[in-house]
């Protein structure tokens, strides 16, 4: 994969909050080589619910730009999306929490994060996210949705208060027009319904960033 880090300098600086996270370049190009070796290896075998490559790109490019840090990713799948998460988190001194319920499709997971470099920055849990989105603590500045698509609007009602200002609300298999919202039912009603988030779309990706 021809994949540019989005800084190339002595050292990645990101600005997070009110303060800076520094990754040495050393360590950025460590780490971008290890998982760019992986996603060229898998390329073209992401087929159970993952995303394509260019949303992964999406997500990565937004965790990234936004120095994001605490993140939330609903629905696993085997870990092609987390991964992308988990990479620019590397990069700001994050960590990813992801939930899947379906314990192959963990497991496999798990596997992949390990040999694309990125397990130490991700908190994979087996679980009903139905149950435990609710009952995280939060706060978190990135929250990508990629599950069960006629719970999306409960999901985003459970962590939305948990959001920080600034921090976004992202989702997948979501369209603006009204012909091919049927699978996520209100979802996107309900998002353009609130006063506190803007909309908008990057790829295949809806990306809503808290306001107030």
């Amino acid at each position: 994969m021809r994949f540019t880090s989005l800084v190339m300098v002595a050292s990645v600086v990101i600005a997070v909050g009110g303060g800076r996270a520094v990754v040495s370049q050393e360590k950025a190009s460590a780490l971008d080589a290890v998982v760019t070796k992986f996603l060229d290896q898998h390329r073209g075998s992401w087929h159970d619910l993952n995303v394509p490559e260019a949303d992964g790109r999406a997500l990565y490019d937004l965790v990234l730009k936004n120095g994001c840090r605490r993140a939330l990713e609903i629905g696993t799948s085997t870990g092609h999306s987390g991964i992308y998460i988990a990479w620019a988190l590397g990069k700001t001194g994050g960590k990813l929490i992801t939930i899947d319920i379906d314990e192959g499709r963990y497991r496999e997971a798990l596997g992949h994060f390990k040999e694309a470099g990125v397990a130490a920055f991700v908190d994979a849990r087996l679980a009903d996210a139905h149950d435990l989105v609710p009952k995280l603590e939060g706060p978190f500045d990135f929250v990508f949705i990629d599950a069960d698509k006629e719970w999306y609007t409960n999901y985003a009602k459970a962590v939305l208060p948990k959001l920080t200002v600034g921090g976004l609300l992202t989702a997948h298999n979501v369209s603006q027009y009204g012909g091919r919202r049927q699978m996520t039912g209100d979802f996107y009603e309900w998002i353009k319904s609130q006063p506190n988030l803007e909309t908008s779309f990057s790829a295949g990706v809806m990306v809503s960033k808290r306001t107030r």
